[in-house]
């Protein structure tokens, strides 16, 4: 106890001193003379934990990959020519740990470090197993890529040195995480708030058969985002009037939905089982495009410091887009298509690929999260940049080829309508809401000049 007491001070005593006083350490080596090794081998096991991990729905997903991604970014940020720090620009984080003029610090030992450090934060819950090979992660990386931990010139008082600076920027940036609301949202019931109560009504949203579950996460729109001035800072378009006639609208978008779930073909059928990314049997959404990022990464031979900013970049996004999304689903609270396609157009219809997700339907959470993180990758490779997408492999189901990121983005919203969760107002509304969200992130100063 007196140690954790000490490190908190610390923390507090190094969070007080102004964020314009982040300088840069007198380091043999930049963190862009690194490979994105560490990088990427973090990510890997973030993955695994994710799918692996009870209570990582999407949303909680996210969220735990982008305090991951800012973790990496300022472990290293010091060490790159120029670098820019996000504290001052991320919503009620104003300072971080600074190095100090005088000292030398192994930039792949801090990332090291730190993330070891918060992917035992992040994943408390994770087995045994799994926790057994944080630690394994950790011990061995230095051994792996000596390349990047030469032991002629790493010393144990730069190591030692380099790994307290990455513990102790990881414990303040999960103070900061402690903060945003999302820990109590994950969990059954936010203790700061009553017990959520659907509203009812015509068109509202309803619990939805085979499980009849309760709506989940539905104060997530409430956690605090990264960069998003408020949840609602980037908002859907307005969805299709609710209306049973026949000539509506909104009749043609369910008849739509019933039509293509009866008469769905192979590629359909397969487009909605390959981009659905089920937790606990995926690393959900967020993780897909992770991944995909991490193959760009390797194939791209980035070194450390592009890593950290993609990584950093790209899970922020696809965490804002959660939240706004989940906004937007609770205050618009839209039936799904099985609730209106039985009660007006065919009463014994059920999606036959899988149940419908236990929350409100508009917008559609993978058009959000989609749409931004296509945006991020966009900016990073090109627009049309042709990419393979391996996540799935090991399932049977890839390697599959994309000519663009918003190709691969557009196939992972409209699969929602293959599978008979979703009506195509939900669908684009969510594109849009997700490059709103993208646009806002890239804002973000990553460079001092």
């Amino acid at each position: 106890m007196k140690k954790l007491f000490m490190a908190l001070a610390t923390i507090v005593l190094l969070q007080a001193i102004p964020h314009m006083a982040y300088g840069q350490a007198p380091i043999s080596k930049p963190a862009t003379a690194f490979s994105s090794s560490v990088a990427t081998e973090w990510f890997s096991l973030a993955l695994q934990l994710t799918q692996q991990t009870p209570g990582f729905s999407p949303p909680v997903a996210s969220r735990a990959l982008a305090y991951l991604g800012l973790t990496l970014y300022e472990s290293v940020q010091s060490g790159i020519p120029n670098a820019q720090s996000l504290a001052g620009q991320l919503n009620e984080l104003q300072s971080l740990p600074l190095t100090q003029p005088d000292e030398t610090l192994h930039w792949p030992t801090v990332a090291n470090a730190a993330m070891a450090t918060m992917t035992r934060m992040m994943f408390p819950n994770a087995s045994a197993e799994n926790k057994g090979r944080i630690d394994l992660l950790e011990r061995s990386l230095p051994l792996k890529y000596n390349q990047d931990f030469d032991p002629n010139v790493v010393t144990v008082e730069v190591t030692n040195r380099s790994q307290t600076y990455g513990k102790l920027m990881a414990m303040a940036i999960m103070t900061w995480a402690r903060t945003d609301g999302g820990h109590e949202a994950w969990g059954p019931l936010r203790r700061t708030q009553q017990n959520y109560v659907p509203p009812s009504g015509e068109g509202q949203w309803s619990a939805t058969s085979p499980a009849f579950a309760p709506p989940l996460l539905p104060w997530w729109g409430e956690v605090r985002p990264f960069v998003l001035k408020s949840a609602s800072a980037c908002e859907a378009p307005a969805p299709v009037p609710y209306s049973e006639r026949k000539t509506s609208a909104f009749y043609k978008e369910a008849e739509e939905v019933y039509a293509i779930s009866t008469r769905a073909t192979p590629e359909q059928r397969q487009l909605a089982l390959y981009w659905a990314d089920d937790p606990l049997k995926t690393p959900t959404p967020a993780g897909h495009w992770a991944f995909i990022a991490g193959d760009l990464l390797k194939l791209n031979k980035a070194n450390l410091a592009d890593a950290a900013k993609l990584y950093a970049q790209l899970n922020i996004a696809m965490a804002d887009a959660f939240i706004a999304g989940w906004k937007t689903k609770y205050v618009v609270n839209l039936l799904r298509p099985i609730t209106y396609v039985q009660l007006v157009i065919d009463s014994n219809w059920v999606p036959n690929l899988m149940h419908t997700p236990p929350f409100p339907e508009y917008p559609s959470g993978h058009s959000v999260q989609s749409s931004s993180a296509a945006a991020i990758l966009e900016k990073r490779f090109g627009t049309h940049t042709n990419f393979v997408d391996n996540t799935h492999n090991d399932r049977g189901w890839g390697p599959r080829t994309f000519t663009s990121f918003k190709t691969a983005a557009d196939e992972a919203a409209v699969s929602r309508l293959y599978a008979g969760i979703h009506f195509r107002t939900g669908i684009e509304g969510g594109k849009v809401q997700g490059r709103c969200v993208a646009g806002e992130v890239l804002k973000l100063k990553f460079e001092s000049r």
